[in-house]
């Protein structure tokens, strides 16, 4: 299995949103994708309630059978549709996967 774990921080303001709104309808995007990518086991998305200098504002939780299906999740059409949103919204990401 592979976890796979992104951290964002977010523009104080994308799309005509603030923050907070802009980390909630993130969390609806991603979360919208739990059942609808193969391989894909679980997905999550938390909204960060402790703010310091080194939090991040959003985090992604997500589990996939192999590396095959993060490859396959990284490049599916589903996942491609919400990139450029949280592109746009984001000023800091980071990423770590490995596999259990």
């Amino acid at each position: 299995m592979i976890k796979h774990i992104v951290f964002w921080r977010l523009k104080d303001s994308a799309h005509g949103h603030d923050k907070a709104s802009n980390a909630r309808l993130i969390k609806a995007k991603i979360e919208a994708l739990r059942g609808q990518i193969p391989g894909l086991l679980h997905i999550e998305l938390g909204i960060n309630v402790v703010v310091t200098d080194s939090s991040s504002d959003i985090t992604l939780y997500s589990e996939f059978a192999s590396l095959e299906a993060l490859q396959g999740y990284q490049v599916h059409p589903l996942h491609q549709a919400i990139v450029p949103f949280v592109a746009e919204a984001q000023t800091e990401r980071r990423v770590v996967d490995f596999e259990v």
